[in-house]
């Protein structure tokens, strides 16, 4: 959910997507005051304990990316190491979904340090290969299903390991106005946002609109000319473009409709907010002056 404020203008709230997935954060609005109960801009060093703390090399990463806008990371994937990708694995919900490989996070456990190498091995080697997702439905308030798709661990792994590395450049890209699935964002903080503007500046109106089957129609092609603009690494879009068009296992049935990003993947969030930036955010931003 995105919110903004300005004064003698519209209170824009804009909702992405509802995903039971979303981490919750907190964001300051713009450059005014923080809205009430809003905390300041979340140290994304603390989001990976316990067990690891963020190299140098990331935290170099997201000063680059907030001194400057323009430039693309060519130089990435390094940062995903066998520290970070047990880091990624120990974040995992142990309960969780199996995926199509039908490991579970305690067996993948035994042996850990050995997987995690060999993991790491074929990452760096261009041998990962993405399995398909598992499709579960899970019941809407409305009566309606949602589709998800449940990755298997080892994509749960590198897509937290990838999210992580990535999030250090778009956390310092994304408009103070957005809210939907950052890091210690909520959509209770978009709405304080959005009451704290009403109460406090001029409103003239106000637009509420919502994205229809928004994760399994966002266009591909345009989502990784997107990323491009600032990820310069092809390996990294290369291990996006894995997921993406790895496709969906349904009962014994493989599909992949060319569109979208499966609702439930961990690396989906942070990819729905690459294509909300450029497509809406931005947008809106310069509409609203």
């Amino acid at each position: 959910m995105n919110a903004s404020g300005k004064s003698d203008g519209p209170i824009v709230p804009m909702t992405s997507a509802n995903n039971d997935a979303a981490e919750a954060s907190a964001e300051s609005v713009e450059v005014r005051r923080p809205a009430r109960r809003n905390t300041s801009r979340p140290n994304l060093d603390r989001t990976l304990k316990p067990g690891y703390r963020r190299s140098r090399g990331l935290l170099g990463v997201r000063e680059t990316a907030k001194n400057r806008r323009d430039l693309k990371f060519s130089n990435l994937l390094h940062h995903i190491n066998p520290e970070l990708l047990t880091a990624s694995f120990h974040k995992l919900r142990k309960k969780a979904a199996l995926g199509v490989d039908g490991i579970s996070w305690h067996e993948y456990e035994t042996d850990l340090e050995e997987r995690i190498d060999d993991l790491h091995g074929r990452i760096h080697r261009g041998a990962f290969r993405a399995k398909p997702s598992k499709r579960v439905y899970i019941e809407k308030s409305d009566g309606k299903k949602r589709p998800l798709g449940i990755p298997s661990l080892e994509d749960k792994i590198v897509q937290h390991a990838v999210r992580t590395v990535i999030e250090c450049i778009y956390e310092e890209d994304f408009v103070g106005f957005s809210y939907g699935f950052r890091p210690r964002c909520s959509q209770h903080q978009a709405l304080d946002a959005l009451a704290t503007g009403i109460d406090e500046k001029r409103v003239n109106w106000i637009l509420d609109a919502d994205i229809e089957g928004f994760f399994d129609n966002i266009d591909r092609d345009w989502l990784v000319k997107f990323i491009e603009h600032r990820i310069g690494d092809k390996r990294i879009v290369r291990l996006i473009l894995k997921w993406l068009n790895a496709g969906i296992i349904e009962d014994t049935d493989w599909s992949d409709n060319g569109k979208g990003t499966p609702q439930g993947a961990i690396l989906s969030p942070i990819l729905a907010n690459v294509f909300l930036h450029y497509v809406f955010d931005l947008w809106i931003g310069q509409w609203r002056k």
